[in-house]
């Protein structure tokens, strides 16, 4: 009797199975045929036809901050994952590329494209495992940096650059086909110039003037890079009771600062990548600098440190330590000789008075900028609104220390700012500095072309921060760590909400006073965008 009631068990718990087996094969097959009979997602190109168009939506305002309100919510520890699933184009994706090498190389200027070698530093980035976070559009296989770069924003065309809008050229060698690395002016020869007969260029060398510690790099080919040593941690606040002219300068910021100037589509930043440097065998041992070499010494727990010469932190107190020998620094390629580019040093209308109880001129005067305006070289071209560009960059940073800016002469007025000595920024991010603003917020100026970058960074898919996140994990140093911790992070797309609520009132107050219209705030750099929105099929 047992066994009869064992072997009938047996045979209801097999047709069971059998049953169970059929019905799922039946739903997948079934699944199948719905999921085939679903629409293709969208090309990469409707999407990016579509984000134009809706990048001039008269509401687009309101909408970006419903979009940041609900960003904001999410835990700043867990956004760096998390935040990707809020974008409805797309889904989360993580790129685990080890080991992977890539060349980054940027032509400064306006318009210009990054393409083509650094001659006098050629960057060779490892990216680390987790490189890429962003995420990947749907139906593009692009993450959110490259989808970025891939937008027409960022590849608007440009006319042909005639001759003497080159700043240096290369002079042939005797050989065909064979080219000189040497650069030189237009109207010099090469052969003329001192840097021809120098048999080779010193290394390491002392930067002179400035507060704090810098070193000079130099190449073979007579090119330079400036190298600021880590100072204090990542994630060390600037004490809020200090100055902004005796703050530290930090390592990381000259790197952020280079990657968000080309994530706004300025590149007006001369490259900058993170080193780890032997303070012994590549520094100590082969610098020429005697004055240099005397300063290294060893700490009590064994460090090697040094700390140069400079007019505010270089002593004993204030030197710069390797872990024993190995220190983080950022390396930035310099700019030309002067003798081959000459540059001229401006004075910026919104300095500072950098001084512990007096205010400048335009902390008094709410209208100082209609003398602005009608000051040269203000009073016309684009210098003014160069200069708000240079303003939303500091302000989305939170660098306070912009008291000059340089241009190269041979252009006169006619030419881009150069954002240079950016190691103040990124001290604060628990707090947002609104005097950075006051230039936008007196003259209510602005290119097109920034407000429509800036808006298309608020978006889900192309958020600031996220894109951010994903091109400084390019950067060699963060195998160490992140370039910028994640509540820096957050402080971006903070901060980019009010950059926009500032353009907005800047419109309200101009339709208030002159009616419909805005001629008065945008300064329309990109014509040739409206043919192209003109064009495009609404979203469907």
């Amino acid at each position: 009797m047992r066994w009869y009631t064992r072997r009938r068990s047996r045979t209801v718990c097999l047709s069971l199975v059998v049953a169970s087996l059929s019905l799922h094969l039946l739903l997948t097959v079934l699944s199948r045929s719905v999921y085939q009979n679903h629409c293709d997602a969208p090309s990469p190109r409707q999407t990016h036809l579509n984000t134009l168009r809706a990048l001039v939506d008269t509401n687009y305002t309101s909408r970006m901050l419903d979009n940041y309100a609900t960003y904001a919510k999410t835990p700043p520890d867990t956004r760096k994952v998390n935040s990707s699933h809020m974008d409805s184009n797309g889904t989360q994706e993580m790129s685990e590329k080890d080991a992977v090498t890539t060349k980054m190389a940027v032509k400064v200027g306006h318009g210009h494209k990054e393409e083509g070698p650094v001659d006098s530093l050629t960057m060779t980035v490892r990216v680390g495992k987790f490189g890429s976070m962003g995420i990947k559009p749907m139906g593009s296989g692009m993450s959110k940096l490259e989808a970025l770069f891939s937008h027409p924003l960022y590849n608007m065309p440009t006319p042909p650059i005639p001759e003497d809008d080159w700043l240096l050229k290369v002079k042939p060698k005797g050989k065909a086909g064979e080219m000189s690395t040497q650069m030189c002016p237009l109207e010099q020869e090469c052969d003329s110039h001192p840097l021809a007969e120098v048999p080779s260029p010193p290394v390491w060398l002392q930067k002179s003037g400035g507060t704090q510690l810098k070193l000079v790099m130099s190449f073979p080919n007579y090119g330079q890079a400036i190298l600021k040593p880590m100072k204090q941690e990542r994630d060390e606040e600037t004490n809020f009771n200090l100055y902004y002219f005796s703050d530290f300068e930090r390592h990381n910021a000259e790197i952020a600062a280079f990657h968000l100037d080309r994530v706004l589509g300025y590149r007006r930043i001369p490259p900058a990548i993170g080193r780890l440097v032997d303070v012994v065998t590549e520094i100590k041992d082969i610098t020429t600098d005697h004055k240099l070499a005397r300063t290294f010494f060893t700490s009590p727990v064994n460090n090697v440190c040094f700390y140069g010469q400079c007019s505010y932190y270089c002593s004993t107190e204030h030197a710069v330590c390797g872990r024993p020998q190995n220190l983080e620094a950022s390396l930035a390629m310099m700019l030309p000789d002067t003798s081959l580019a000459t540059r001229r040093s401006w004075r910026s209308p919104w300095k500072r008075s950098y001084s512990r109880s007096k205010l400048a001129v335009w902390e008094k005067d709410p209208d100082y900028c209609d003398t602005v305006k009608k000051t040269p070289p203000y009073n016309k071209g684009t210098r003014l609104v160069d200069l708000i560009d240079m303003t939303i960059l500091d302000f989305l940073m939170g660098n306070m220390d912009r008291h000059h800016y340089e241009t190269f002469e041979k252009f006169g007025n006619n030419t881009f700012l150069l954002h240079l000595d950016n190691g103040r920024a990124f001290g604060r991010h628990s707090t947002d500095e609104p005097s950075i603003l006051t230039p936008l917020e007196q003259c209510c100026r602005i290119r097109r072309s920034t407000l429509l970058h800036l808006r298309l960074l608020s978006l889900p898919q192309y958020r600031l921060s996220d894109v951010m996140r994903e091109s400084l994990s390019h950067d060699p140093l963060f195998s160490v760590a992140p370039l910028l911790s994640e509540l820096h992070l957050s402080a971006l797309d903070r901060r980019l909400v009010t950059v926009l609520q500032t353009v907005s009132r800047c419109q309200e107050r101009q339709r208030s006073r002159h009616g419909e219209g805005d001629d008065d705030v945008i300064y329309d750099d990109v014509t040739d965008y409206k043919t192209l929105v003109k064009h495009v099929t609404p979203a469907g």
